[in-house]
């Protein structure tokens, strides 16, 4: 693996590192840090839904905030350069989704933590068409 490309994961993984996931960052490949890295926004949204409904507001924030956090750190790792029209896509929807967390906490909206959640499952689901792809390349260069 590049250098750089270790750099602009160093982001990412630094952010999933602070919601208490230790375990097998440091060796998992790249594809696999994103779907940790989404896993641990669902999951934030999902907690920031539960006190929303259940009107814990400092709560909900901290949830929130962790999740915008995260995928801020998914958008930073983008690679623009080599990434091409993907990168430019997910830039974007990174950049719409930290947008629409910020204005479910605002608004008390507990529909847009679902429609968040809807499309990032969606990215996710995405990443984990990849694993099957990157093991068999992975099995044939050694």
């Amino acid at each position: 693996m590049r250098l750089n490309t270790i750099k602009r994961y160093a982001s990412a993984v630094s952010q999933y590192r602070e919601i208490g996931v230790h375990t097998g960052v440091e060796s998992a490949p790249p594809h696999r840090l994103i779907q940790m890295l989404l896993d641990g926004a669902l999951e934030k949204i999902s907690i920031a839904s539960g006190h929303m409904k259940r009107r814990e507001v400092a709560q909900k924030g901290i949830h929130i905030s962790w999740a915008i956090s995260i995928i801020e750190g998914l958008r930073t790792s983008l690679n623009m350069e080599s990434g091409g029209e993907l990168a430019g896509n997910l830039d974007r929807l990174y950049e719409y989704v930290s947008r629409r967390l910020m204005e479910a906490n605002l608004r008390n909206d507990p529909a847009l933590l679902d429609e968040v959640q809807r499309l990032l499952a969606e990215v996710r689901a995405g990443w984990q068409d990849i694993q099957p792809f990157e093991s068999a390349k992975a099995s044939s260069e050694i």
